[in-house]
């Protein structure tokens, strides 16, 4: 499978956001979380209010992943101020990279790290970081071979549940 497309969401996008965002989500982490404190995150997390907040953010970017015009999954960036860390040195973080599990294995995923080595490179960067849950073994091992390593770590909550997320960054 080809992507046809990666595009910015745009304002009037926020419902796809929020669906392609939850069905995402709920697809890699349902499973491995409390159901009443999963949907809590999720009704917060994908309010129209909150992606609003995000989407309006001039430090933060918003990508659709496109194939035969459906949109199967997304990227979303920060930059400066935006990100959910302070880390040393110019730095773009990868907030989130979702495909739908349809698609996965198809070069999508890669296909969304690839735009964001790219805006991370117009943009002058010096490394491009995220965080990944330590328990998503295979999303570690992807990012180990996009030549990622561990620095830190921080929390990351579902509702009261305090996960770990291994920090990973990538010097460019």
């Amino acid at each position: 499978m080809a992507i046809s497309s990666i595009e910015p969401v745009q304002p009037g996008e926020l419902s796809a956001i929020a669906a392609i965002g939850e069905k995402t989500f709920r697809q890699t982490f349902a499973s491995s979380n409390d159901p009443k404190e999963f949907e809590a995150y999720l009704e917060k997390a994908f309010a129209q209010e909150q992606l609003s907040r995000e989407l309006n953010d001039p430090e933060t970017s918003f990508f659709f992943a496109k194939v035969d015009g459906e949109i199967v999954g997304y990227l979303k960036t920060n930059r400066a101020g935006a990100q959910t860390e302070k880390v040393d040195g110019r730095t773009l973080e990868i907030e989130r990279i979702y495909v739908d599990a349809d698609v996965q294995g198809s070069g999508l995923g890669k296909a969304l790290f690839q735009h964001a080595l790219e805006e991370a490179n117009a943009l002058g960067a010096d490394a491009i970081w995220l965080g990944v849950w330590e328990e998503n073994p295979k999303a570690i091992e992807f990012y180990m071979r996009q030549g990622f390593e561990a620095f830190g770590e921080h929390e990351f909550r579902i509702g009261s549940d305090v996960q770990r997320d291994i920090l990973m960054r990538r010097q460019l």
